[in-house]
């Protein structure tokens, strides 16, 4: 046997057999699937999707005979949305209460999650009395106590599932009114310090992070081998693997979730589902949302402000919108705020209500000089919903468009709403950014006259 070992063929059929075997794709066929997470984040009261979803996890749950978790890592709902703030968040209740019925659902906390309901602490007792695990790094200044354990253990089938969750501590994306009595932890210091423990003994183990990319970094070096990662708050959706660990992050808006598949063997595979706006809703909230809805909206939110000729992705609305500030403002390029936008733009009329889940935020025009090589390497920052290599990625970004292509050294105008502009060093990567304001313009006016076309007059 000795001599056949050492033979040249027999060592190169050797090695490509166990290559073979050890192939990611055959040992998961080898294994069995022993759970499979539904996962979304940053759903943010998007109406228009909800029932859409809900039908979709349960086609989903039924297509499968295995044990499912629902896990919604971090904010449902949308201060934003009149309708979800006017209706105290009814729909997002319902299908919440619709989601703990499927499978067992967990919940870790964002940013956006007490928009509706002040107080955490009532947000927290509400989803538990829905039968909802939460799980979180926020702590409760008032009590000095956790508003959630920071993990928890779920039975789901033959197995015990340990999840734990980690929150953003950006104070200033929290609702004003709430941020005195919220007591946040660095995510990279926590998961340092407590994170090896919360795992210690898991038979299977998840971690949801509402930190964003990153923070996150700091995290994935820090997990157990074969341990996935959920990211939110990016409203960013794409997969990475990191070493044995897979890190995905599932989209924004309803409009899509991911499926994690874990195996007994200890692998994980991912892969994106997408929500459609006309696909099959589910009865058991289609209702009551157009009743809440035909409750909630005035006639000037449902006026029509235009009409969309197509409908765009969210990237692509994003980019519109820089080019239309670009325009508006003089400028050579215009860069905007991926979460400044909530969802891509319809195609066909748009009315005020449906703009505004497009263009969240109101918010002035901010100018600024800047060489043309600094233009071209904020450009090339930008725009990270496209395949972006994983080093490259810094979690929060722009979408920008370049409207002026002149040459010359001459310094290059550039646009950006007022939010990028006092938070530049996040968004542009630099500090130093002198940005003025440009007068009589206004973030969602200026956007709704570059998106939309004018309504047809009339016939007479």
């Amino acid at each position: 046997m000795p001599e056949l070992l050492a033979s040249p063929r027999r060592r190169l059929f050797l090695g490509t057999a166990a290559a073979v075997l050890a192939s990611p794709a055959l040992a998961g066929l080898a294994s069995p699937v022993v759970l499979r997470v539904l996962a979304m984040s940053d759903l943010h009261s998007a109406y228009e999707r909800t029932s859409q979803l809900l039908a979709a996890l349960e086609a989903e749950i039924a297509s499968q005979s295995v044990p499912h978790l629902i896990a919604i890592d971090g904010d449902i709902f949308e201060h934003g949305n009149v309708a979800a703030v006017r209706s105290g968040g009814a729909i997002d209740w319902a299908f919440l209460g619709e989601a703990a019925r499927l499978a067992p659902t967990v919940v870790n906390l964002g940013n956006h999650d007490n928009d509706i309901t002040p107080d955490l602490a009532e947000v927290v007792a509400r989803l538990r009395g829905l039968g909802v695990t939460v799980v979180s790094t926020i702590a409760d200044k008032r009590s000095g106590r956790p508003f959630a354990p920071a993990s928890a253990v779920l039975q789901l089938g033959s197995r015990r599932l340990t999840v734990v969750g980690v929150a953003t501590n950006a104070l200033n994306t929290y609702p004003a009114a709430s941020r005195p009595d919220l007591d946040i932890p660095v995510p990279g210091d926590w998961a340092r310090a407590h994170l090896v423990q919360a795992l210690a003994g898991a038979d299977l183990a998840l971690v949801m992070s509402h930190a964003g990319l990153a923070a996150d970094r700091e995290i994935l070096p820090l997990l157990p081998r074969r341990v996935p990662m959920i990211g939110g708050h990016n409203h960013l959706l794409f997969q990475h693997r990191q070493g044995a660990n897979l890190y995905v992050h599932t989209g924004s808006w309803s409009n899509a979730f991911t499926v994690l598949t874990l195996r007994a063997d200890g692998s994980a595979e991912a892969v994106s589902r997408p929500v459609a706006l006309d696909g099959p809703a589910s009865p058991r909230l289609s209702a009551l949302i157009a009743d809440t809805l035909g409750k909630a909206l005035t006639g000037e939110e449902r006026a029509i402000l235009g009409v969309s000729p197509r409908a765009l992705s969210l990237g692509d609305t994003g980019r519109a919108a820089a080019a239309a500030m670009a325009r508006a403002a003089g400028a050579d390029a215009g860069f905007i705020g991926h979460t400044t936008l909530g969802t891509g733009l319809p195609a066909g009329p748009v009315s005020r209500h449906a703009f505004d889940a497009v263009v969240r935020f109101e918010g002035k025009l901010m100018a600024a000089e800047v060489s043309r090589d600094r233009l071209a390497r904020f450009l090339a920052r930008a725009n990270q919903d496209r395949p972006t290599p994983f080093d490259q990625r810094s979690g929060d970004f722009v979408y920008g468009e370049r409207i002026r292509r002149t040459g010359g050294r001459g310094p290059a105008r550039i646009v950006t709403t007022d939010w990028c502009a006092a938070n530049q060093a996040e968004y542009f990567g630099v500090s130093d950014l002198a940005f003025t304001e440009v007068p009589d313009l206004r973030v969602k006016s200026v956007a709704a006259q570059g998106l939309l076309a004018p309504l047809a007059a009339p016939s007479t």
